[in-house]
């Protein structure tokens, strides 16, 4: 299984609507920030596959690993360009556990509780990973280490942090903010910020939402 080619730039603008460029990197998360220690790291993955695998730390590392660099943006209406990203491809774990044919989203959990849902077809672009470094470092805590998901063409919180199970599934099923009225798909590009359009959820802002 390959990655997804590149779809077609939707902008010429590199920040997408309602957007403003920061320069750091804005710690936003549920409250918690659980403390994993690497030698108790688990990933399961399993669901619809041919092979569920639970990997640790050390498997983990052992697979192909894969760098890139790409933007990020934030429901909250921030962005940075040029997040330098290290870890392990979204297409290298399909490989890994071979989706069945009626496949169709991916459900993500975290460490912290939180969980967050996609599209296999978006999860397999070729810059969807999962991260341990950035900037050439280990990531931090603060940013959701040990590893976290990162899918640049959706808003950030659609890339789990915390990562701790990815479940292939035959159907969709909401996640932790969507079901709080953000938008399923999630798109920076079209403003797709809300389940429903042009009306924020409760607490809009004011939340700690996942990035």
């Amino acid at each position: 299984m390959a990655g997804q080619e590149r779809p077609a730039t939707r902008s010429a603008d590199r920040l997408p609507p309602g957007q403003r460029q920061v320069h750091n990197f804005p710690v936003l998360d549920l409250g918690v920030r659980p403390e994993v220690a690497l030698d108790r790291w688990e990933l399961k993955i399993h669901g619809h596959v041919e092979n569920p695998v639970t990997l640790n730390w050390k498997q983990f590392l052992a697979l192909p690993q894969f760098k890139d660099v790409s933007d990020f943006h934030c429901v909250t209406t921030w962005s940075q360009f040029d997040m330098e990203w290290e870890g392990v491809a979204f297409f290298t774990i399909a490989d890994l556990v071979k989706p069945r044919t009626e496949a169709t989203h991916v459900f993500f959990k975290s460490y912290d509780g939180y969980s967050t849902n996609n599209p296999l077809e978006v999860c397999l672009d070729d810059d969807v990973l999962i991260a341990h470094k950035w900037k050439g470092q280990p990531l931090s805590g603060d940013h959701g280490g040990p590893a976290r998901v990162i899918v640049p063409k959706r808003y950030a919180w659609k890339g789990a942090k915390f990562i701790r199970e990815i479940t292939f599934l035959d159907r969709d099923i909401l996640g932790f903010w969507e079901v709080r009225g953000y938008s399923n798909t999630a798109d920076p590009w079209s403003e797709d910020r809300f389940a429903k359009k042009n009306e924020p959820p409760p607490g809009f802002l004011d939340d700690a939402t996942d990035s």
